[in-house]
């Protein structure tokens, strides 16, 4: 058994990444949320900050969703070996990868709302923040138990169906 204090074993896990990293994307688009509901309230040049500010959130929040679906997947073929999507893993998936299409979809249009300086966002975009919960995107809480698949255990021996 690896120490828990060695940081290779921790950071190399093959499952271990997408755990880590799926919580970046829901916070950085909450923030962002948040910056532009602030902007929309605040007159003057504090809200091209905050708009400035919701921007480079958001744009973190898509290269972190472009990561956290790509180390799902990875988790997904090493640490589940490619086990066929069902119950809670398929939730988790589906509403796991709306999450990133949404997150990439408002990122593209707040990039197309810049380079056209000074226009309002569309209604699009508006009902795509309004369409975040909380509880991350559209999927709310999270969809499946953490330690239903613990490390070195087979979806066999975790218990395998649905919670």
């Amino acid at each position: 058994m690896a120490s828990p204090f060695d940081l290779r074993s921790v950071l190399l896990a093959k499952h271990a990444q997408h755990v880590v990293l799926v919580h970046f994307p829901i916070a950085l688009t909450i923030t962002a949320i948040v910056f532009e509901w602030l902007a929309a309230w605040t007159p003057g040049s504090r809200s091209a900050a905050l708009i400035d500010a919701a921007y480079w959130n958001l744009t973190a929040a898509a290269g972190t969703a472009v990561a956290a679906v790509g180390t799902g997947l990875l988790a997904w073929q090493w640490q589940l070996e490619g086990a066929r999507l069902d119950g809670t893993l398929l939730l988790h998936a589906v509403f796991g990868g709306a999450s990133a299409v949404t997150i990439l979809l408002l990122w593209w249009l707040r990039v197309r709302q810049r380079r056209r300086s000074g226009s309002a966002p569309g209604g699009a975009y508006v009902a795509l923040i309004g369409g975040q919960r909380p509880g991350g995107g559209p999927g709310g809480p999270r969809m499946m138990n953490p330690f239903r698949f613990a490390i070195g255990a087979s979806r066999a021996t975790s218990g395998g169906g649905p919670s």
